[in-house]
């Protein structure tokens, strides 16, 4: 119900937006800024590079806003823009992010493993936490942007595989072999710690 009432709000901005409501435009950045900006800096692990992708993708949907046909949920069509900006980019630097000793990203931390360790942790056991944070998000790093777009948008997001698809503009069975593979390289760079979970079918 709480869904469908968001996408109907959405529709009505989106309308709104494109007989050149600028108001309804502000609104949609508003609505849905903080989980794009959870996407793309999970993607970039750069506050900086994050902000700069931001306006980009803002502009690009600004400018592009008057062809969404609506086949979709502008928060899918929003989402697209933003992952595919963001792997762009990222391709085009050519180099992997290894994440700051001083700028550890609290967002993997929401991966369920990592949740569940937290729920049953010992003062011992705290002590580790801060290297293993560290060590999620270099693993992350070392991922290529198309994987980490997708463990990004599956395990902390938690957007279904279809969703996922839609924004990628790719198939199902290419989200879950590329969760598949992303998986398994995180479990191998992370065995010191808690396993990774494998995609469910």
């Amino acid at each position: 119900m709480e869904q469908d009432q968001s996408r109907r709000e959405d529709e009505e901005l989106v309308a709104r937006a494109q007989s050149g409501d600028s108001s309804a435009f502000d609104a949609l950045v508003v609505k849905h800024s903080p989980r794009l900006y959870v996407l793309i800096y999970n993607m970039t692990a750069s506050h900086d590079d994050t902000d700069d992708l931001m306006q980009d993708v803002w502009a690009k949907a600004y400018r592009s806003i008057g062809g969404f046909r609506g086949k979709s949920q502008f928060y899918t069509w929003l989402h697209s823009v933003g992952a595919n900006t963001t792997v762009n980019f990222l391709k085009k630097r050519g180099r992997r992010w290894m994440m700051s000793l001083d700028d550890v990203d609290n967002g993997v931390l929401q991966d369920k493993e990592f949740v569940e360790l937290q729920a049953t942790s010992t003062p011992v056991r705290e002590t580790d936490l801060g290297e293993m944070q560290q060590k999620i998000n270099e693993a992350m790093m070392k991922l290529t942007p198309e994987h980490r777009a997708v463990v990004t948008m599956f395990d902390i997001q938690g957007l279904p595989h279809a969703e996922i698809a839609k924004i990628l503009r790719i198939g199902q069975g290419t989200v879950r072999s590329r969760l598949f593979y992303a998986h398994k390289q995180l479990q191998a760079w992370l065995s010191e710690f808690a396993p990774i979970s494998q995609t469910p079918a």
